[in-house]
């Protein structure tokens, strides 16, 4: 016979954004345990509101599984000191004890301990005490006169109940002088007085007909259905946000979704900003017209069923959100009336990094790099005149020199998350183009997966600018992510350039990008971007030009070091992609290459190639070849396979014909980056090389054939090679 065992652990508001991971933690608590201490049991459901955690385990086994625990004791000819302190330890008679035989020719005692299953309250009880002492909450505290103790139970917030039932019947609890009962509460409002549950299968129905729904998925889809339908009534269409409808989910355990409005004149604020307040101020839902654009109304969640069906609720809401717009109104009021180009001599009052500088420093650099991006044609103008190209210049100028303006706006100050956005809207204001404008407010993109990549040329330059600076930056000071440890965002910066050059198809050599950034400058200027960083003092100019050399080396290696970090950032990219991992490997390993663009290319080329019957054969054969060169240690770089002294074999003459014909095929398909052209050539090596091995004996007794026979080898070896390293292929 098994029953349901119902815990809930009530106690003062729990934080909303800790309630779902709590919920989860405490099932994977109590599971864990139960199965430690051999209870069986069908599944676990947990449930959190804004007061209390609960689970029920269902189908429960009366008791614990009985078990046999044998230990090994000493010889059965130890001296009778030694065998009495065993039979101390096990709690048996010496009569109790098995002799096993030793396998020496003498035996062992050992005791056979029969444990019998546990009765499941006694687990139960355990399990809890278990859970509650050992629950990691992200904040927790200690209250009461306990609370003088450091040994005092910590909670998130003052524990204040736990009902325990198994079945019917109590289980006894007691924890920081709390015992277990069967006695909760209802709502807070609509039923504040004490409830009696009488086992699990009536809990969630008892809470619910006291206006408590302790299930956070019910609770959400109550919010998320209720708030559409007070849109639509309006008119109007909701703007969806699951963050905010898990977080209003956290806040009531009754929720009524209640539409209200705000004056239009507020609208002439950035819709952003409006969005911004009411989502994080007072965790409001904003509203979309007709025709997509922000409107004058508001979604809030009430935690209680009012009998003027929320009026004075939304009445009061409405008064909150006012405050809170009329001071976002005067925050965008008062930048308005400074420009852009005026707010930059405040940036160097903000420290980018102690050892990097301000961010006018860093604004600076990114100015100078993302013009010779335009400069040397990395990034490029759609239309190629001479006019269109002075305008790209200019934008990209202007853009990057105002691209972190707005971080001493009142309204970044006020909303952090609103930096570059704003900065768009008051380069927009300010009268300057739409380009300059979106390069502003795009520059940060994309911030993470899924979001939107820069295709527009200034926001492109300057986008990759202000990430390649800051790889640059900090691997220039040695702070480079470390196993899960990565506190500048150094892996999204290469993810991002990486999406950038992709995206945009962005042609050119990341190493010589990477050498012209203004912190990794020339020799000439080595020694004045190491002053700035390290500190480094030369009163000579001997010394300084000799100290710039030396450093100069440094910020070669540093360079080196960010493009082996973007690669390796674009091999788990790809991988994530479903790109094949040898496939990734083979073409890496060629090196050299560090055109993203030409190397993703060759990298999809090959799979495409190798899920061929043509590339399938072929990767056999390079494959026997290889391991024949490895064999006997062939290099054959100065064998000349064409001047044999002795009459070729018909399949030798063939490989050797196809190998003329397809290796400068291959290689003028790889020069024009035709790769799928360039597999195609090597694919005409198939037949030969099958013939080959069929009908040539490699290993002849004649050193001549042996050796031109090796070197014909190295050189199909060779020509693949020109592609990629097959030898990483799998298969």
């Amino acid at each position: 016979m098994t029953e349901d065992f119902l815990l809930e652990l009530r106690s003062e508001e729990i934080p909303a954004r800790m309630q779902e991971k709590a919920r989860t933690d405490l099932a994977a608590l109590f599971d864990a345990r139960l199965k430690a201490l051999n209870l069986a049991f069908d599944s676990i459901e947990s449930f959190a509101t804004p007061r209390r955690l609960a689970l029920i385990v269902r189908g429960v086994a009366e008791t614990t599984t009985a078990a046999t625990e044998e230990r090994k004791g000493p010889r059965a000819d130890a001296p009778d000191a030694a065998i009495q302190g065993f039979l101390r330890s096990t709690g048996l008679t010496r009569d109790q004890l098995v002799a096993r035989d030793d396998g020496k020719g003498g035996q062992v005692l050992f005791a056979v301990i029969e444990r019998p299953g546990i009765v499941a309250g006694s687990v139960l009880a355990s399990a809890t005490t278990h859970a509650i002492h050992n629950f990691a909450w992200p904040k927790s505290m200690r209250w009461g006169d306990a609370s003088v103790s450091t040994e005092s139970l910590r909670w998130v917030r003052p524990l204040q109940g736990i009902v325990a039932l198994l079945g019917d019947k109590l289980v006894p609890i007691e924890v920081a002088g709390l015992k277990s009962g069967a006695q909760t509460v209802g709502h807070r409002f609509h039923h504040p007085g004490v409830i009696t549950i009488g086992s699990a299968n009536d809990y969630v129905e008892k809470l619910r007909a006291c206006h408590v729904i302790v299930d956070g998925a019910e609770r959400r889809a109550i919010i998320a259905v209720g708030a559409k339908l007070a849109a639509r009534k309006a008119g109007l269409e909701l703007v969806e946000d699951e963050g905010l409808l898990f977080e209003n989910a956290g806040l009531t355990e009754w929720p009524v979704p209640l539409l209200g409005r705000f004056d239009a004149d507020f609208l002439s604020v950035p819709p952003e900003v409006i969005q911004l307040t009411a989502r994080v101020n007072q965790k409001y839902f904003v509203c979309r017209d007709g025709e997509g654009k922000l409107a004058n109304a508001f979604v809030c969640t009430a935690n209680i069923d009012a009998s003027d069906g929320g009026a004075r609720i939304v009445e009061g809401n409405q008064k909150v959100l006012a405050a809170r717009l009329s001071d976002a109104r005067f925050f965008y009021d008062t930048d308005l009336k400074t420009k852009l180009d005026d707010l930059r001599p405040k940036l160097e009052k903000i420290v980018f990094h102690e050892k990097l500088g301000t961010v006018a420093d860093k604004v600076e650099r990114i100015s100078k790099f993302a013009r010779w991006l335009v400069d040397v044609e990395v990034v490029r103008a759609q239309d190629q005149s001479p006019q269109a190209k002075t305008t790209l210049y200019n934008d990209t100028f202007k853009a990057a020199s105002w691209s972190k303006s707005d971080l001493v706006t009142g309204m970044v100050g006020e909303f952090p998350e609103l930096q570059g956005l704003m900065g768009g809207y008051y380069a927009a204001a300010q009268g300057e183009s739409a380009t300059v404008a979106e390069a502003i407010r795009d520059h940060y993109k994309p911030v993470g997966q899924g979001d939107e990549i820069p295709t527009a040329p200034v926001t492109v330059a300057v986008s990759l600018a202000d990430k390649l600076d800051t790889l640059a930056a900090f691997f220039g000071i040695d702070e480079r992510p470390t196993g899960s440890r990565d506190p500048f965002a150094l892996r999204r910066a290469a993810l991002g350039i990486i999406s950038i050059i992709v995206e945009n198809g962005l042609r050119g050599s990341l190493r010589k990008a990477c050498t012209n950034l203004p912190i990794l400058g020339p020799a000439t200027d080595a020694f004045v971007i190491f002053e700035r960083i390290y500190g480094h003092g030369f009163e000579e100019r001997g010394n300084r030009l000799q100290a710039a050399e030396s450093d100069n080396q440094n910020l070669l290696a540093v360079a080196n070091q960010i493009i082996d970090f973007i690669v390796d950032r674009l091999k788990v990219q790809q991988r994530e992609a479903g790109v094949r991992h040898d496939l990734i490997d083979a073409v890496f390993a060629l090196g050299g290459e560090d055109d993203l663009v030409r190397l993703l290319a060759r990298v999809h080329a090959l799979q495409a190639f190798v899920t061929t019957g043509d590339g399938a054969n072929l990767l056999a054969g390079y494959k026997r070849a290889a391991n024949i060169l490895k064999k006997e240690g062939f290099d054959g770089t100065d064998v000349d396979v064409g001047g044999n002294i002795y009459e070729a074999a018909p399949a030798e003459s063939d490989l050797i014909e196809a190998l003329d014909a397809a290796e400068p095929r291959a290689e003028a398909a790889i020069a024009a980056e035709d790769f799928e052209a360039a597999m195609a050539a090597l694919a005409t090596l198939r037949g030969p090389i099958d013939a080959f091995f069929e009908q040539v004996t490699v290993n002849d007794p004649d050193p001549d054939k042996r050796i031109a026979r090796l070197g014909l080898l190295a050189r199909v070896r060779a020509a693949v090679h020109k592609v990629a390293d097959f030898s990483r292929i799998d298969g």
